[in-house]
């Protein structure tokens, strides 16, 4: 049987666009820390995409810890960047997973490797710091799941994502921050066809939450061991739950 790859999307989500615009800004020096990001408006126009979707792409740099955003209309507020991306590294899996697909048992092994020691290091620091990741179970949790059009899935997913990669930022160790953030275009898309294929998204949804919440308490709790565990049957069940790589393989 040929190994299943995760190949890179057709089409780049609006927010998507926004993102690696951004990253790419960043990355070359044409925005550095200090600077204030276009406005809004702005960014829309200029990479014709919906204002919406900028916001989703500022919402995950600032999860990342690469920008800061404050409303009002002094010289602080807006969206600041306040750190570059931890960029080569991130940039060079990210190109190696455009130009080859990464194995989808391979990519799952990796988040195993990569979660595990993320969720390890949070639970033996008592002052990491994990408000970000919160937030984003707490928007999880307000995204509707009964019956829920595509649009919402989507929604609840870009935010499972950043939730993973905001663990990462919070772990404080760049290198593996990095290396998420490198594979996120993989995993996000193994992730995403795997939940078409769902008999239940609802039931599946109400699930995922269930274990983030366990994960982030087993951290409060400091028990890295717990933490561990739960991280590995989070992603092992949901690719065994989807089987995204008998998908692939059968898909020609």
């Amino acid at each position: 049987m040929t190994d299943a790859s995760v190949a890179p999307l057709d089409t780049a989500r609006a927010w998507e666009v926004v993102l690696q615009h951004i990253e790419g800004e960043l990355i070359s020096g044409a925005l550095r820390p200090g600077d204030h990001l276009p406005a809004e408006r702005a960014l829309a126009a200029e990479l014709r995409v919906g204002r919406s979707s900028v916001r989703e792409a500022i919402r995950v740099l600032e999860v990342l810890g690469l920008i800061r955003t404050q409303s009002g209309s002094g010289p602080q507020s807006g969206a600041i960047i306040i750190a570059r991306p931890s960029g080569g590294l991130a940039a060079l899996v990210r190109l190696q997973v455009a130009a080859h697909g990464f194995a989808v048992r391979d990519v799952v092994k990796t988040r195993l490797v990569l979660e595990s020691a993320v969720v390890t290091e949070l639970a033996e620091n008592p002052a990491a710091e994990l408000s970000a990741a919160r937030e984003l179970l707490d928007a999880m949790e307000a995204v509707p799941a009964a019956d829920a059009p595509a649009t919402s899935r989507d929604e609840f997913l870009t935010l499972d994502q950043a939730f993973h990669l905001a663990l990462a930022a919070a772990s404080g160790n760049e290198v593996m921050a990095a290396m998420m953030g490198g594979l996120r275009d993989s995993v996000e898309a193994y992730v995403r066809v795997g939940a078409s294929f769902l008999p239940s998204w609802e039931t599946t949804s109400a699930r995922l939450k269930t274990e983030h919440r366990g994960i982030v308490a087993a951290i409060d709790d400091g028990d890295a061991e717990l933490a561990r565990t739960r991280i590995r049957e989070h992603i092992e069940r949901y690719h065994a739950e989807t089987d995204v790589s008998g998908i692939h393989a059968h898909t020609p």
